[in-house]
């Protein structure tokens, strides 16, 4: 087995959520990480029938078109606080969603109610294609693309409404609604023609786009039969992950320019304490490379980068392997939050999408992962804005001490000598 990375191999063709056929582009052999792949037809699952909850405020104030709307203060969020002189940091960990569609076999409902049934709290990146119907794809004018192209499938119209009503739900349990884009097009495409190549100028027209399939829904889909979004999106969007963590570049004068807080596209970077970019402006939250048993090099911590490194990106492996990797996925996440959790204490962030990879076992790992760690003492299972709003009520003086600390570094005088003075 070799360490493969991201960006070399991944592709953007449609997956199903079932596992069926797969072409991929460029390689011949990898699935789109974000894909989903409703059917034609009606759903009758558990994610499709899934209402959302009553508005927290019981009253909603219509934005708009009706489709999102303004339902006062966004439930179940912690109010960050400074750390006391000498207090050990929290140990943050970050589970995020890239895509977020509502597939058919209900892993959104039950990550949904794992959170819930743990007090965790997720980061869903949502893409903007999956509130534009298939029928109305032309709607979309991808920058240095044709219109209506897209390296994931536009959803059926059933998929759409399954979408909007889990994402609802997801912010009135407390989680954070990020972007994912919209047409998820890779550097590895044939043509070479990916987001990697895109100005600030592209990335502003695919925000507006993005945020518009978000909050013009009603008007481009015509559905009578869904509530709004309980949020405001224009305020609510503070952050994102870029298609393939291509672009992040060209991104980041653009997320500054809105007001964004953070970035979470960055690739296999350390297990450090986060630090700002882009002039001071942006909060960097790379995904990162934890250890992955039996071998030296490290995998990036993401289902995806796992599943490329066990069956070559092929998402339909051998079945004799399943419960050994599955165990590899677990152990090596498991990895990862230890060696933070024990050492530095730096916030620990794990990617994810809705898929059935490999019989669906990273799925299960992140479960089991997520189980273990969420009763342990000063563990916080929080989103991307929830970590930011922390960060910013901390002393300066003190994240600069936290950053000197090393990959899996405890302080070696303690961390009430550590950080005594650091206030």
């Amino acid at each position: 087995m070799s360490s493969i990375s991201r960006r070399s191999v991944l592709s953007a063709s449609a997956a199903t959520a079932a596992l069926g056929a797969l072409s991929a582009c460029g390689t011949g052999k990898g699935p789109s990480q974000d894909s989903v792949q409703p059917a034609a037809g009606s759903t009758a699952t558990a994610a499709g029938s899934a209402v959302p909850n009553p508005t927290p405020s019981g009253k909603a104030t219509l934005i708009g078109d009706g489709s999102t709307s303004d339902t006062g203060p966004q439930p179940n969020q912690p109010t960050p606080e400074k750390l006391a002189p000498g207090q050990r940091p929290p140990q943050f960990v970050v589970f995020s969603w890239d895509g977020a569609g509502a597939t058919e076999d209900g892993q959104f409902e039950r990550f949904l109610k794992l959170a819930k049934d743990h007090k965790a709290t997720f980061t869903f990146f949502l893409s903007g294609l999956y509130c534009l119907p298939a029928g109305k794809k032309d709607l979309y004018h991808p920058p240095h693309h044709s219109v209506g192209a897209s390296d994931i499938p536009f959803l059926s119209d059933n998929a759409v409404k399954n979408t909007i009503k889990m994402i609802s739900q997801a912010w009135l349990d407390g989680h954070e609604i990020g972007t994912h884009f919209n047409g998820h097009f890779c550097a590895t495409r044939p043509d070479h023609n990916g987001v990697n190549k895109w100005s600030a100028q592209d990335w502003e027209s695919e925000i507006q786009q993005a945020v518009d399939f978000v909050t013009k829904w009603k008007t481009n889909t015509g559905f009578t039969d869904v509530p709004p979004f309980p949020f405001d999106y224009t305020k609510e969007l503070i952050g994102a992950r870029t298609p393939c963590l291509d672009g992040q570049k060209g991104l980041l004068p653009t997320a500054a320019k809105l007001g964004w807080k953070y970035d979470a596209s960055s690739p296999g970077e350390k297990q450090v304490w986060p630090q700002k970019v882009q002039n001071g402006q942006i909060w960097n939250f790379p995904l990162q490379s934890i250890p992955y048993p039996g071998v030296t090099w490290e995998v990036l911590s993401m289902d995806y980068n796992i599943m490329a490194n066990q069956s070559n990106s092929n998402p339909k492996g051998d079945p004799g392997h399943f419960d050994t990797w599955r165990d590899a996925a677990h152990q090596s996440y498991l990895a990862g939050f230890n060696r933070a959790y024990n050492g530095n204490r730096a916030p620990f962030f794990v990617g994810n999408h809705f898929e059935q990879w490999n019989g669906g076992i990273y799925m299960d790992a992140v479960e089991a992962v997520l189980k273990d760690i969420a009763d342990k003492p000063e563990v916080r299972l929080v989103s991307f804005r929830q970590l930011v709003e922390w960060l910013e009520v901390q002393d300066e003086s003190t994240l600069r001490k936290l950053r000197t600390l090393g990959i899996g570094q405890a302080p070696k005088e303690g961390w009430e000598t550590f950080l005594g003075t650091a206030s």
